[in-house]
C-alpha cells in the first residue's frame, strides 16, 4: 500500500531505515482496514514525492509488525511520528490536514543543524 517514494518498513527493518537514518523521516503507522489511513495515503505519498532527497517517508503495518508501534507507544492509527536523529521529534495522530502535515515537516527540516565548514 506504499506509493511512490514510500518505504515499507517492518520491525526487523525499522532500526536501520529509520533509527540509523541520515535524513529525517516520517513514518505512517497504518493498517489495510484503518479507513483514515486510506484517507491520509494520498497525502502521505504526495509528501514523499515533494520532499524526496530531503526527507525519508515510510510506512509501518501495525497488524504485520506489533512490537515497532508498541515500542512508541502507538495506540491510535494512523500516526505519523517524526524522526531526527533516531529519535521522535514531533507526531500526528489520526486523519490531519495535509496543511498540518506540512507544517511539521517545515519545522523538522528547519531545525537540521547547520554545517559549519573548517570547524
Amino acid at each position: 500500500m506504499a506509493g511512490v517514494g514510500v518505504l515499507e518498513v517492518s520491525d526487523a527493518t525499522f532500526e536501520q531505515e529509520v533509527l540509523q537514518s541520515e535524513q529525517p523521516v516520517l513514518v505512517d503507522f497504518w493498517a489495510v482496514w484503518c479507513g483514515p489511513c486510506r484517507a491520509i495515503a494520498p497525502i502521505v505519498d504526495g509528501v514523499a514525492q515533494a520532499y524526496a532527497g530531503k526527507l525519508k517517508v515510510a510506512k509501518v503495518d501495525v497488524d504485520r509488525n506489533a512490537a515497532t508501534p508498541s515500542r512508541y507507544g502507538i495506540r491510535g492509527i494512523p500516526a505519523l511520528l517524526f524522526f531526527k536523529g533516531g529519535k521522535v521529534a514531533d507526531q500526528v495522530v489520526g486523519y490531519a490536514p495535509q496543511n498540518v502535515i506540512e507544517e511539521k515537516i517545515q519545522r523538522l527540516l528547519a531545525a537540521e543543524p547547520s554545517r559549519v565548514v573548517g570547524a
